[in-house]
């Protein structure tokens, strides 16, 4: 929550205790501090751009122990990569500010930047930030890459740790749900023949201890703390919840329904070419496949919240060598294991094969179905079938942190110095299991009659290219076998690192000492100038499996990749207190920065800003910056192979039959995808809305540019009220980002420009799906330098105390922010499409027009204190119902037009037992509220999307029950 007063409070009384046993000069030598956005130390805790800060206080009575769920508490912040993605997991945390991406949003840890989260994701992993270490945290908005360096376009989060401990601390937390079912699609779940849970008195659970040990040392010139920690989350699958016990889908006519992947468990065979395909009857016969009723619900395997264990170590320690000089370290130690997983895999609809009449596993119905009955005849087919006999896919990820800084800092005269250096790595384990090699697919579907023993047997063992080849009988209801499992079951292996090096110094003072300061002011003028140097490397290294993209329904294959780059960098800043004391300018700050970045790639940076800080009268404080900022790019970026994936289009207005609610478009539309005549309305429709992309990186992507304005009002019109309104505007040119593959379709579809055209690339069959001998259909996602972003609004923040004499003291905070617009430009030239207020499949995630946390806490003179939070998120409506022409204006089911507004009741008590033991307990979402839901029509087929929702952003397990016991001795 915003807790500007804390940090003046604290601030404050430090002063006036030091006032006590020294000088005013002596105690404001001693009190400065660095405030996130600025290296310049300085009485003054606030600046120019303002500053959100979440206190250890505040983290308690929220109850959460993941970081990222912290975060999301507060509505700067979107949903990113967290705990509740299964399909698309990088196994990692991260934080969005503003919903610009994580990759521009920068965090540090007491100042100094975390490396990238994994050789999966280059942003940040907040899992290595321990949760019952964190003292605070600052989070800046706008662009503070002059301070601070490239990534902080959208702002920086500052995790400040505890330090200077004395003592032994313990925590103890546990937390669950508990969860009464009785959503509306229960009757979906219980009419399509799956089952439907039952209540959860409490699942999902976690548990976690940690220990802080900490003393002085040798007269109290040094302090060194300890701090290890060990949490266990359970995992929790879709099928425990009835909203997300079967995959959604949605109709014009009829609303939601239970749908699935049209690779079922009964196997399913198309004659290319034709529409319609087969599948198993009963007793032997073969009929017709009918998605409404032979779809595979995937839903219920995949985890609605993934399993994990987290061990962590955290030591610092300072020594003070003399008045001038203190060392300083700081080591972290973090392994993070989960597993990520998703339905059973298989022979993906999609995997081609010729059928022949002498093949032994066909029966004469399956040989009359396809129209084989003759000797020596054939067919070309597409093949599918679930493995429900193997069980799921499993991503088992593993990723161990180490960081280790040593410092110098101090203060020479009137000038302080800070040099350090860092070492940080991630080192990245994963093994994927559950699959079928294609290879093998391709060699045990291609069957004939052993000449020798008359059984069936792989054509590859009779010739002797594969003696190891066992026919996989799809063909016959309960006929597949643990020899035919044993046979094409595959894993692959991937490891790796990233690894990050800073060299830094900086130096800090105030010239005031010098008579350097404003004729109109008493403060001196402010100055830190400083050099770093950071050098980045990853290195990937997939198996074989891996790297060919053997692993069937695995995404593509994934690329080898060794490389990095190194930058130099420049910077300074000043602040000037202009005015001080005067009519109408109680205070009048100006204060610029600047920063020269020069990259090993080959390209240079400049980053600068400039703000302004004015408080006419005490209770009036205005403040407004203006500042350039980079995003340079990740070494994926620019180094990444070429590699075919599963993030192009979700949707394909040229699949299904003619006819049917699919197939949107025409024959003269689709003709301009480069789909044949003679294939429309022959193409099979993915009921699972994912179609393939081509993606990589570019070695000649440049950084992208951004320029935030801020624009803020403080008014404390008492000593016990502060009201904070501040307008930010953030606008990113030159985006590194890649032409939309939705985008690039529905242009094509709808313009036919051959800028758009170029760019998709149907397979033989008509398909951006289908993969004869792998995915060949597709459309181009490379990253390039393209388009633009950018979004605006207003914060809103409050915080009040009333004493209220022998009853203690209430406490009011607010935090709230309402969104004017989120833009994108794709392509230049092209137009923007604004996503405030909207969801789907191109504007992604919820952008909710207006969000607020507003919480009340009575401190009782009884030694408790009890807390009432309300969450609020605005209903947002799906993105074709926009008007907007970009985002296409395809009929939407009545059933998903909108995900409704959400509110949330959490309530928490906290109770001192003694003097040095407190105990905290609460539940969240009170009121046991389900999130709104939307089918695959409607929103993205992974990543930010799963269980029908966005569990990332929505409440979506229950009522979270969490209990903590602190005890210091």
């Amino acid at each position: 929550m915003l807790s500007r007063s804390i940090r003046l409070m604290f601030a404050s009384g430090l002063v006036l205790g030091s006032m006590q046993v020294a000088s005013a000069q002596e105690a404001a030598a001693m009190q400065r501090v660095e405030v996130t956005g600025s290296r310049i130390p300085t009485l003054n805790t606030e600046g120019a751009s303002p500053v959100t800060t979440l206190s250890a206080k505040d983290i308690k009575i929220d109850g959460v122990r993941n970081v990222e769920d912290m975060l999301n508490n507060l509505p700067q912040v979107f949903a990113s990569q967290g705990s509740s993605i299964s399909n698309g997991a990088t196994g990692t945390a991260t934080i969005s500010l503003r919903g610009l991406g994580s990759d521009r949003t920068l965090i540090l840890v007491n100042g100094k930047r975390l490396p990238s989260g994994s050789v999966n994701s280059t942003a940040a992993d907040v899992n290595q930030v321990p949760a019952a270490l964190i003292k605070r945290v600052e989070v800046l908005t706008g662009g503070a890459g002059a301070v601070y360096g490239a990534g902080a376009v959208a702002g920086v989060v500052n995790f400040i740790l505890r330090d200077n401990f004395e003592g032994v601390e313990l925590q103890l937390n546990g937390s669950g749900y508990n969860h009464s079912q009785g959503n509306g699609v229960s009757s979906l779940v219980s009419k399509a023949g799956f089952p439907v849970p039952d209540d959860k008195n409490f699942d999902g659970k976690s548990k976690d201890a940690s220990l802080l040990v900490g003393g002085n040392f040798a007269d109290n010139r040094g302090n060194a703390t300890l701090f290890v920690s060990y949490k266990e989350t359970d995992a929790l699958l879709q099928s425990e919840r009835d909203f997300s016990a079967c995959a959604l889908g949605s109709s014009l006519s009829t609303g939601f329904s239970c749908v699935g992947s049209g690779t079922n468990p009964s196997g399913r065979v198309a004659i290319n070419g034709r529409a319609g395909s087969f599948t198993n009857g009963a007793n032997g016969t073969v009929r017709p496949y009918v998605a409404a009723t032979d779809s595979y619900n995937y839903g219920p395997v995949n985890f609605l919240q993934r399993p994990s264990k987290v061990a962590g170590v955290n030591a610092r320690a300072h020594f003070d060598i003399n008045e001038q000089v203190r060392l300083y370290q700081e080591f972290n130690f973090h392994n993070y294991t989960t597993d990520a997983q998703v339905a059973p895999g298989g022979v993906f609809f999609g995997a081609q094969a010729t059928l022949r009449n002498d093949n032994p596993l066909l029966s004469p119905a399956w040989k009359t179905a396809l129209g084989i009955t003759a000797p020596g005849s054939s067919v070309a087919v597409t093949l599918g079938k679930r493995n429900v006999e193997g069980g799921a896919r499993v991503a088992d990820i593993q990723d161990t942190s180490y960081r280790q800084l040593v410092g110098l800092k101090g203060e020479v005269g009137n000038w302080t110095y800070d040099a350090f250096g860092q070492f940080a790595r991630v080192n990245h384990a994963e093994t994927n299991s559950g699959y079928f090699s294609s290879k093998r697919i391709a060699l045990a579907t291609d069957v004939v009659r052993d000449p020798v023993t008359g059984a069936a047997a792989c054509r590859s063992k009779v010739d002797g290219s594969d003696p190891n080849c066992v026919p996989y009988n799809m063909f016959t209801l309960g006929g597949i076998t643990q020899a035919q499992l044993d046979y094409l079951n595959a894993s692959g292996h991937s490891m790796g690192y990233t690894q990050q090096i800073i060299a830094g110094f900086n130096i800090g003072s105030d010239l005031g000492a010098y008579g350097i300061k404003s004729p109109w002011a008493t403060s001196g003028v402010g100055v830190s100038f400083g050099f770093e140097r950071r050098s980045e490397k990853l290195k990937f290294e997939p198996d074989e499996a891996s790297l060919s993209g053997d692993l069937a329904g695995s995404g593509g294959a994934a690329p080898a990749l060794v490389d990095g780059f190194s930058v130099k960098e420049a910077f300074g800043e000043f602040r000037l207190p202009l005015l001080e004391d005067k009519m109408f300018a109680k205070n009048l700050d100006l204060s610029g920065s600047f920063r020269r970045s020069e990259y090993s790639a080959g390209y240079d940076a400049d980053t600068w800003g400039v703000g302004i800080d004015w408080a006419p009268v005490d209770m009036v404080r205005v403040r407004g910056s203006y500042q350039k900022a980079v995003r340079a790019p990740t070494i994926r970026d620019l180094f990444n192979p070429q590699s075919i994936g599963n993030n192009g289009p979700a949707n394909d207005p040229c699949e299904g039959a003619i006819g049917s609610e699919t197939l949107t478009a025409t024959a003269a539309q689709c003709a301009r995808t480069g789909l044949p005549a003679n294939l429309y309305g022959n193409v099979p429709y993915n009921s699972a809305n994912q179609h393939s992309d081509l993606n990589g990186g570019n070695p000649n992507v440049l950084p992208e540019e951004g320029t935030t304005k801020t624009l803020g009002l403080v008014f404390t019109p008492t000593k016990n009220l502060t009201i904070t309104l501040d307008y930010f505007d953030i606008a990113i040119e030159d985006t590194i980002s890649s032409v939309d593959p939705s985008v690039a379709l529905d242009q094509c579809l709808n313009t036919g420009a051959p800028v758009f055209c170029n760019l998709i690339k149907r397979d033989a069959l008509g398909s951006l799906w289908l993969s004869p001998n792998g995915p060949a259909g597709f459309v181009t996602n490379t990253t390039t330098n393209i388009g633009s972003i950018g979004t605006s609004g207003l914060d809103l923040g409050a915080n009040y105390r009333q004493r209220l004499g022998a009853m203690g003291s209430l406490d009011l905070t607010l935090n709230g922010t309402w969104v004017d617009k989120y833009t994108v430009e794709n392509v230049p030239g092209l137009g923007e499409y604004d996503c405030k207020g909207l969801f789907g499949q191109t504007c992604g995630t919820s952008t909710p027009e207006w969000r607020h946390k507003l919480r009340g806490t009575w401190t009782t003179p009884w030694d408790l204190s009890l807390s009432a939070t309300w969450r609020h998120f605005d209903a947002v409506k799906q993105e074709r119902l926009s008007g907007q022409e970009l985002l296409g204006s395809a009929p939407v089911a009545a059933v998903e037009q909108q995900l409704g507004a959400r509110d949330y009741l959490d309530l928490n008590a906290a109770y001192n037992l003694t003097k040095k033991m407190t105990l905290s307990f609460g539940v969240n979402n009170v009121t046991d509220r389900d999130p709104p839901l939307a089918s695959g029509n409607a929103i993205p087929a992974a990543g930010s999307a799963n269980a029908n929702t966005f569990p990332q952003v929505y409440d979506s397990m229950g009522r979270f029950v969490y209990m903590n016991l602190t005890a210091r001795f």
